[in-house]
């Protein structure tokens, strides 16, 4: 496996098409097999694996996403440094469809999802206090504004088990709640790179609001993907302008998360 990269990045299946030189490579885990073969190419001078989470043929539904695999598979390749492009609901009306949210907070209410690489026999705690990596987050919000793309600096994303989407009281609660935009994949994926040591930061594209959320109406996969795809040049703008402007991984609350972690 000779494919190397600096940057990974965990997204739909249009994403590859950009990269110079592709190499697909297939990289076994102990986690069984990651969602589909890694397209690892140029971009900006940096070397970039992308994976797309759901498989090439979007075959795999949220819940049955391999995230450890997938996670391990870019650290093998030399991966530090991650970020998760995703389509989301918004549980705030004032969020416009196709604004970016760079989540600062996540709140997990999935179920059942191998979540954790540490199993034992040694106990690991790794601390979720502020999940997403602050100098990544701080290079996407930075180059969006550059772009005149829309943004949000910070948010809370609840991540709920799907396939289904909310019922209008459980939309309801997540607004009373305070958080602001809803998906299905952000967890255990941002949380498994902290386990590693990795940085990653999540983009949440707004692509509809949540049925609860006053004067809208029900939100329907059609109608995600028909406004996903209309803005998904700008998720590439942003990608493509930020790319090139991140290092290499700092000493920082991401590399140093296993620091007193054990017991």
């Amino acid at each position: 496996m000779a494919a190397k990269a600096d940057i990974g990045i965990f997204g739909g299946s249009g994403f590859y098409s950009f990269l110079e030189k592709i190499e697909e490579v297939e990289v076994e885990t102990p986690h069984g097999k990651p969602s589909a073969p890694i397209a690892v190419g140029e971009l900006g001078g940096k070397r970039v694996a992308f994976l797309p989470r759901h498989g090439r043929e979007h075959e795999l539904p949220p819940h049955r996403i391999p995230y450890r695999a997938n996670v391990w598979a870019l650290r093998e390749l030399g991966v530090r440094r991650i970020l998760g492009p995703c389509a989301s609901g918004a549980l705030r009306t004032e969020l416009a469809l196709g604004e970016f949210v760079v989540c600062d907070q996540f709140v997990d209410r999935t179920r059942g999802r191998e979540d954790t690489f540490y199993d034992g026999p040694e106990t690991t705690h790794v601390s979720a206090a502020d999940p997403y990596c602050p100098e990544l987050r701080r290079v996407l919000v930075e180059t969006a504004g550059e772009l005149g793309i829309p943004v949000r600096d910070g948010g809370t994303v609840v991540v709920v088990q799907g396939p289904r989407f909310s019922t209008r009281a459980e939309s309801e609660w997540f607004q009373a709640m305070g958080w602001d935009v809803i998906n299905m994949t952000a967890y255990p994926e941002g949380y498994l790179c902290r386990e590693l040591e990795m940085c990653y930061a999540n983009i949440s594209m707004v692509t509809d609001h949540d049925v609860g959320v006053e004067g809208t109406a029900p939100v329907s996969h059609e109608h995600v993907i028909k406004v996903f795809n209309k803005n998904n040049e700008r998720l590439r703008e942003l990608l493509f302008a930020a790319i090139p402007k991140i290092g290499p991984q700092p000493e920082d609350v991401c590399s140093t998360a296993l620091r007193g972690a054990r017991v």
